[in-house]
């Protein structure tokens, strides 16, 4: 053996012995291995457990508690109890609903509305809101609300059967939905705002007058002859100088001749003239209102009132108040007014058989405030 080969050989002797030194160094007695491949087996359990328990459970603590469902499980079925509730699956999203309300009136509870509510929409999650909070007077504002209790919906109702059937009673602004309460036909707690007068209604008192009274009524309503003769008259007469009246008509558009009396009422006001006129429609009410065309009768009566008839003909000839009364027609809806006579004493409103002395007594209290 050369000597070159001879330091060969016993490099590899030397590179065994060290790797025979390193095993003895690492090699662990039968207790350690013992608890080393436990250790292995724990890590390997959790680890698998982990993965399982992760499809039926979101943590431990859940898994402690016994809640926490996964997404998987949920699929999996309709119906499921935990906690002593059971659970129902719904495949309409989650609809947040702002209620606004009062609590110091007592008509204003929305309890009523929400049971009928929820029936409809299972999904819907409310929250109430007062109506004057902060909060409560920008949704006011936002959404020209009149009447409270009231309900606006978050736009996921869009995405619900519900959405098809209420669309026509929604208004919406910006990202939600505030259902036009009394045109839907829910109980109206109280009015938040009362009509306005427009440039184009009967207006008789001052506009600056403490007590606002809008009297929404049909020339060919029986019931709004007595209104006016009992309600009406007498309180031009006894609050002449405390009270503004607007007069509007609410008519329906198939009430042709209502509609003609309306225009002429108001023609006959720009002269001046116009509760002389509305007695006279009132008090002939057969006459002009089983009329084939009414027209030469309502001419007749303005003559006869002294009217400048010239003017008052071109008035009602070219239906100058007509879009006034469509236009009144849509306010009054939304409002909720189904029938005349209806009257609103500020934000107080009257319908149906309406007695003088119960408005008397509301102005009263209205003018002592």
């Amino acid at each position: 053996m050369t000597e070159e080969e001879k330091k060969i050989n016993d490099a590899l002797i030397e590179e065994s012995s060290e790797e025979e030194t390193i095993q003895e160094e690492v090699q662990l007695d039968p207790e350690q291995e013992k608890d080393k491949k436990i250790k292995n087996l724990i890590s390997a359990v959790i680890l698998l457990a982990g993965l399982f328990v992760g499809s039926l459970f979101v943590d431990v603590v859940q898994l402690v508690r016994g809640g926490g469902f996964s997404q998987r499980a949920l699929n999996s079925t309709d119906v499921f109890s935990s906690n002593g509730k059971t659970w129902v699956a719904f495949s309409e999203p989650l609809v947040k609903v702002q209620v606004i309300s009062d609590d110091t009136c007592e008509e204003c509870k929305p309890d009523e509305v929400l049971v009928g509510l929820k029936q409809a929409l299972p999904t819907m999650s409310n929250e109430k809101i007062d109506v004057n909070s902060e909060q409560g007077k920008k949704l006011v504002e936002q959404f020209n609300l009149k009447t409270i209790p009231a309900f606006i919906f978050s736009k996921e109702i869009e995405k619900t059967e519900l959405f098809a059937k209420a669309e026509p009673f929604l208004d919406k602004q910006g990202e939600s939905y505030a259902i036009k309460s009394a045109e839907a036909g829910f109980p109206v707690g109280k009015y938040i705002s009362a009509p306005k007068a427009s440039d184009k209604d009967v207006t008789l008192g001052s506009s600056d007058a403490k007590v606002k009274v809008v009297a929404f009524s049909n020339f060919q309503n029986p019931s709004d002859k007595q209104y006016y003769n009992t309600v009406v008259a007498p309180m031009l007469k006894d609050y002449s100088d405390k009270i503004q009246l607007v007069f509007k008509s609410y008519l329906p558009p198939t009430a042709t001749q209502a509609i003609s009396a309306s225009i002429a009422a108001s023609c006959a006001n720009e002269q001046g003239k116009f509760t002389a006129y509305a007695e006279k429609l009132f008090a002939s009410q057969d006459a002009w209102g089983k009329a084939k065309d009414a027209s030469g009768i309502l001419k007749g009566y303005a003559a006869s009132l002294g009217l400048n008839t010239g003017e008052f003909n071109k008035c009602l000839d070219e239906k100058r108040y007509k879009d006034s009364i469509d236009q009144t027609l849509k306010e009054g809806q939304s409002f909720g007014i189904q029938a005349t006579p209806a009257m609103f004493i500020d934000d107080q409103f009257k319908t149906g058989v309406i007695k003088y002395d119960d408005v008397k007594k509301l102005i009263d209290e209205k003018l002592a405030q």
